[in-house]
């Protein structure tokens, strides 16, 4: 990832392990790992159990999270935000190793995601019905946006003017605060309205001319308020304003066109609570429409979650980054996202684990393309109690009677069988269709060797085209294309400095002045990689040289 996607990555969401101290599958988490700081290399493989058989739990947990952030930290763009899902386990930790890489002046907000609203019903107290979500920005350069307003705001623009454009009225009397004339004088002026002809106009003039209405801001208490308009914003938007008599009240105001088509979105809150956030979405998705098997994934996050993250954290050409994969659920928000409004946002995923390819690639790939599959319903479900056995031959009837009238609905109707303790009709939609794919692309790749060994030696396994590559990528942080130069070593020139990689596998290679002599291209500095280096220090720096060891053990060579 370094250093070509360093500081390009608009948004990062992240769902890593949330250290309950056990997990569905193995009754503790094991942190797998490949990182070589030795704080975090002595619990390699450990089982990290409940808090009270695992007194360093939460050490083990930060510790593997450290290093992580502070990559995603350099991979952020300055505009950049990073969003992490984490529960109470561990977010109050979280936020000070996030206040320690970011800067707490960074800090956004903490999300309480309504995941869950009935809550857990095996919690001994309270019934947590909520996650969070940890908000950081890169800097002060980072925006958010807003959401489309939702159907509670929509359904509030219920009339409609000649070109068919939705809005409401607003009273443009201002209401609450500082809402007296005395307030904010040059907000104080009148309208007058004559109902005969329909002429209607502001004026600062007391007077009132003959056969018009005079219109003023009266509070409830009759003394006079103020309008919410500067008197020269109402002459600039008059034809988005319209006297109306407030029977109420009994006196004419003034009512402000407010269009949906015009009105900002709407800023988020720190709860999220509506329906596509719901813990039950993510796995009714990755079952009943994706395809998958309940037993596949374990809790698989709703994608409404991550679209919502995408909607105010990214604009069309953004680059999204998921380094806790999982399931797929990011690049399944991009791709719809995308979809939504024609954008050309790009993702990452990582994942570790060994279902990388059948379950979190194998998603993207049926989104993408699309998919078929069958699907088996319940269609009748009694649960086989005593008074219902006193009836059992009516009840079986029952159930055949459904199974029957359903045979031309689904492609197989089974037989009623009894499955712990119900008596169940199921039956089976044959895939006649392909699902729509939402269309895009992606590639997948397995992780290569590491290009430095845990003693920070150069790993001789790694081709030398991809050492070069990285070298360069290290040294200028520009794009690197292979040159046609004579010279196998020349690594190509940035910024008036010429790079040398003098690398050969299995000898040691010298910076002297046998080497220098092969160089043709001319630059203000050299910078050049060598095993090591005869030429005196005032030298290079005479010649504007610098030497960098290349960092590997060369007495066994």
């Amino acid at each position: 990832m370094l250093p070509e996607y360093e500081g390009k990555i608009k948004c990062i969401y992240i769902d890593p392990p949330y250290n309950t101290g056990a997990s569905p599958e193995n009754g503790g988490w094991v942190y797998y790992d490949n990182v070589d700081d030795p704080k975090i290399k002595k619990w390699l493989g450990d089982v990290v159990g409940q808090e009270g058989d695992d007194l360093s739990r939460h050490d083990k947990w930060l510790c593997m999270m450290y290093p992580r952030l502070k990559l995603l930290q350099k991979l952020l763009s300055d505009d950049g935000a990073i969003f992490i899902s984490i529960d109470d386990n561990e977010q109050a930790n979280l936020k000070l190793i996030c206040n320690e890489i970011f800067g707490s002046g960074n800090f956004v907000a903490t999300i309480a995601n309504v995941n869950n609203p009935k809550g857990r019903s095996d919690d001994k107290y309270i019934a947590t019905a909520h996650e969070y979500i940890l908000i950081y920005r890169k800097s002060e350069l980072t925006k958010l946006g807003g959401f489309e307003p939702d159907e509670i705001i929509t359904k509030r623009y219920n009339k409609k003017d000649s070109d068919g454009r939705l809005y409401r009225e607003i009273d443009l009397r201002k209401t609450g605060e500082n809402d007296l004339k005395e307030d904010r004088p040059n907000m104080f002026y009148y309208f007058y309205y004559n109902k005969e002809t329909g002429e209607f106009y502001p004026s600062k003039n007391p007077e009132i001319p003959q056969n018009f209405i005079q219109i003023k801001p009266l509070r409830e208490d009759g003394r006079e308020g103020r309008w919410r308009w500067g008197f020269e914003t109402t002459e600039e938007n008059i034809n988005k304003i319209t006297p109306k008599f407030m029977a109420v009240r009994n006196i004419w105001g003034i009512m402000e066109k407010d269009y949906l088509d015009e009105r900002d979105k709407v800023k988020p809150t720190s709860a999220w609570t509506s329906k596509d956030v719901n813990s039950e979405r993510g796995t009714e998705l990755f079952v009943k429409y994706l395809g998958f098997d309940k037993s596949d994934f374990y809790k698989p996050k709703p994608i409404g979650t991550i679209e919502r993250i995408i909607e105010i954290a990214t604009n069309k050409d953004s680059i999204i980054l998921d380094s806790f994969a999982g399931s797929g659920t990011t690049a399944h928000a991009v791709l719809n996202m995308n979809k939504k409004d024609g954008g050309n946002r790009k993702f990452i995923l990582i994942e570790m684990m060994d279902y990388a390819d059948t379950i979190t690639a194998e998603r993207v790939k049926r989104v993408v393309k699309g998919y078929s599959k069958d699907r088996e319903d319940i269609i009748f479900d009694k649960e086989i109690t005593l008074k219902e056995l006193e009836r059992g031959a009516k009840l079986l009837s029952e159930a055949k009677q459904v199974a029957e009238a359903a045979k031309n609905e689904y492609s197989q109707v089974k037989k009623p069988i009894i499955k712990d303790g119900h008596l169940q009709v199921s039956a089976v939609s044959k895939a006649k269709d392909q699902v729509e794919g939402l269309g895009g692309d992606f590639s997948f790749y397995e992780l290569g060797e590491a290009m430095l060994l845990s003693d920070g030696n150069l790993n001789e396994k790694v081709d030398t085209a991809k050492i070069r590559e990285y070298i360069w990528y290290m040294e200028t942080r520009a794009p690197f294309e292979e040159t046609n130069n004579e010279n196998p070593y020349y690594l190509g020139s940035c910024n008036n400095t010429g790079y040398y990689f003098f690398y050969e596998k299995e000898s040691v290679t010298t910076l002297s002045h046998d080497f220098l002599s092969t160089i043709k291209e001319k630059s203000e500095s050299y910078l050049i990689y060598a095993d090591i280096c005869t030429i005196p220090e005032d030298e290079l720096r005479r010649y504007n040289i610098t030497f960098k060891k290349i960092p590997r053990d060369i007495v066994k060579l």
